[in-house]
């Protein structure tokens, strides 16, 4: 018997011939994976997908050397470093999302696989990589027969739970229904096989009646005058499948099994239509959805309406653009074509959204900037970090390891003491990024410091694990959150020199009824001790009756706005802030009428003033803070600690990071007892900022106080 002619499996250097003359970049990664070790068949099929995509050379030449880089490292460390940067880019985007491929691998089989999806799209930096990784996932899907079962199943699973959601979310319909149909006939084969069967047995009586639709429809739309290509619609076996799990239905009570699709030129057509279908056949009203005037969350856009065809038989009907459908079938990818020539939650549609519109401003793009903006902007707003299990959770960015340990539990978060990033023991207040592992050392016993709650410590970055730790503070005993809001407060009234004034009325300014639901709110870090500086004085003092008008600047001493400051029975008169004592608002203040600068603004014991006073008490004058506040005031703060190297860099930098500007500043080192005393001269807006700024500094290693001179 002679023996059956075996089929050639296709090659690269048959698909270079096919293809012709092809750019430098992609004949290089041809000419050395077509002499190499790589799988020929898996990489043309690869090809052609991403010629289907309208994917450039350099994405195809970056998928070639991807599998050169798999099979024969040596040789792809051998030429990388001469490749553009952009290429390597590619190349390494790729391996990078072998990691995810790895923690899906260490994972249960049953879903759960969304956060790796983020965390696949939070490495990746350049969207065309994941153009690839799709392509060639359908074309080791297409050749999963041959694979032993338990490596079926496991890619299968992959495609299932990364690659066929990322198609849907992109929008790329093509590669999409394939690659869930092929997971769903390796996943579940007999459930598969009887769908294909019944799909089967009816293909005649369906496409006798597609045929007999298409033409009935047709006529109508040319009686219309609506020029239209109308084609009967392919349906996919597993979308059949999860509508019938999601409906309760079964096989034969599907209407959509007989669908077409109609595409015209223009929306105004669309609609046009639309009328026409409803005219020739009722229409089912629950069977309707517009998605051109609410498109779905990944782009996509058609008209859907179902309706009783011939011979009473339910027939769905899509209607769109030609544009429209060549950007639902290839999604984002459609962008990169003609540049040239699912649920899931808001924030992550937004982001699909946001590449989707920098493909589209590309074309204009000539200078490379929006590359740059993919490289820098993409997923910024989110952290994707790693369990020493693989599991993935998503943060704001900024979220320090504390956050994540909140994030992970809460009883973890109150227990937690310390944490390793990537093996390495790491401050609270580190604060990882996208692909990190991080593990929390945790106490036997929930404690946590109330020092978590201070946002000026940063400690805590997010608002859930916040108020997580505050529950556990608001629950713990009432004695103790009164005992440290009294605390703190007497510590700032005592470290900024703020009077010790009725406070009766303090608490209403922040909707509070009594002093100490005040200082449990301070406590728990509700309300900052900075806010209570900045309204203590405002909640007992008279409000202000007489506003002055202010001069230029003519001295250190600073001049107020015209608002700041009420003087009592005089009008028309240059202020000036005293340079001896610094009043901030909020102070108790006196006035002194000088010769020739106005009236000079003291804090109310102020020696310098009392001795003008003894000499001169006509010249003292009543003087109030008005509802503004001055541009900046000058005040003297005050710095103890031991010394060590960079010491005096690190307050600099904390002083500038809180855009407060350094008039002058001193420092003294006491050699025997190694304490040093430094004192600044700072420019500040109020005593919020002020207050802010001493928390900052006293929180710098080896400073054990910081406070405004004078307060004691």
């Amino acid at each position: 018997m002679a023996q059956a002619p075996s089929i050639a499996k296709p090659d690269l250097l048959s698909w270079h011939a096919r293809a012709g003359a092809v750019p430098a970049v992609l004949a290089e990664a041809l000419e050395l994976c077509q002499a190499s070790a790589v799988n020929q068949p898996e990489c043309v099929d690869v090809l052609d997908l991403l010629a289907m995509l309208g994917c450039d050379a350099q994405t195809q030449a970056a998928a070639l050397w991807f599998a050169l880089a798999q099979v024969e490292p040596a040789r792809w460390d051998a030429v990388a470093s001469a490749l553009p940067e952009d290429l390597r880019r590619l190349v390494e985007g790729q391996r990078a999302a072998e990691k995810v491929w790895a923690l899906h691998a260490q994972r249960s089989a049953d879903g759960g696989s969304e956060g790796l999806r983020r965390l696949l799209l939070a490495i990746i930096r350049d969207l065309r990589v994941v153009f690839v990784l799709l392509a060639r996932q359908l074309a080791k899907m297409r050749a999963a027969a041959a694979l032993p079962e338990d490596e079926r199943q496991a890619l299968a699973r992959l495609t299932r739970d990364i690659h066929a959601p990322l198609a849907n979310r992109l929008g790329i319909w093509q590669l999409k229904w394939e690659l869930e149909d092929l997971a769903f006939r390796f996943l579940q084969p007999d459930v598969y096989r009887r769908i294909a069967k019944l799909l089967d047995e009816r293909r005649t009586d369906r496409e006798t009646f597609i045929h007999e639709s298409l033409d009935e429809l047709g006529k109508a739309l040319a009686d219309a005058g609506i020029r239209a290509e109308l084609a009967g619609r392919p349906k996919h076996i597993y979308s059949i499948w999860k509508k019938m799990q999601k409906k309760g239905l079964e096989f034969s009570e599907l209407y959509d099994i007989r669908a077409v699709r109609v595409l015209v030129d223009n929306v105004a057509d669309c609609y046009a239509a639309l009328g026409v279908v409803h005219t020739l056949w009722p229409h089912l009203p629950r069977e309707f959805d517009d998605y051109l005037a609410r498109p779905k969350g990944n782009g996509y856009r058609s008209l859907h309406t179902a309706v009783i065809g011939p011979r009473g038989k339910t027939l769905e009907v899509q209607i769109r653009t030609h544009d429209m459908h060549r950007a639902n079938e290839l999604g984002v990818a459609a962008h990169w074509r003609y540049k040239e020539g699912g649920n899931g939650d808001a924030e992550f549609e937004a982001k699909i959204a946001w590449m989707r519109k920098l493909l589209d401003a590309r074309a204009e793009d000539e200078s490379g900037a929006l590359a740059a903006d993919l490289k820098t902007e993409l997923l910024e707003d989110r952290v994707y970090l790693l369990t020493p299990k693989g599991e993935v959770f998503d943060l704001p960015h900024g979220a320090t390891v504390l956050d994540f340990a909140y994030h992970v539990h809460t009883e973890v978060g109150h227990r937690c003491r310390g944490a390793k990033v990537n093996g390495r023991i790491v401050p609270l207040t580190f604060q990882p990024v996208s692909g990190d592992r991080v593990e929390i050392l945790t106490a036997k016993l929930a404690e946590p410091s109330r020092d978590w709650l201070s946002p000026h410590h940063g400690y805590l970055n997010t608002n859930r694990a916040r108020e997580k730790a505050r529950v556990w503070f608001r629950r713990s005993a009432q004695d103790a959150n009164l005992a440290a809001g009294r605390a703190l407060f007497e510590r700032e009234l005592k470290r900024l020199a703020l009077p010790e004034a009725d406070i009766t009325r303090l608490p209403a300014q922040f909707h509070l009824k009594t002093h100490d639901e005040l200082l449990v709110a301070l406590a728990l870090g509700e309300i900052t001790a900075g806010q209570i500086a900045r309204v203590l004085l405002e909640a007992t003092q008279p409000a202000p009756e007489i506003t002055q008008s202010a001069a230029p600047v003519t001295s250190r001493h600073h001049v107020l706005d015209h608002t700041a400051l009420s003087i009592e029975g005089v009008g028309n008169l240059l202020t000036t802030l005293a340079r001896c004592c610094q009043p901030l608002p909020g102070d108790e203040v006196r006035g002194y009428i000088t010769k020739g600068r106005g009236v000079s603004v003291h804090r109310a014991d102020c020696a310098s003033l009392a001795r003008l006073a003894r000499r001169e008490p006509d010249r003292v004058i009543e003087v109030s803070w008005g509802r503004a506040a001055v541009q900046a005031y000058e005040v003297d703060i005050e710095l103890r600690g031991y010394e060590r190297k960079g010491l005096q860099k690190d307050v600099a930098s904390v002083i500038s990071n809180a855009s407060v500007g350094i008039i002058a500043s001193s420092s003294r080192l006491f050699t025997r007892s190694g304490e040093v005393e430094m004192r600044f001269t700072l420019r500040v807006r109020d005593y919020e900022q002020l207050s802010t700024l001493l928390d900052r500094l006293v929180a710098l290693p080896n400073i054990v106080d910081a406070r405004r001179i004078g307060a004691r």
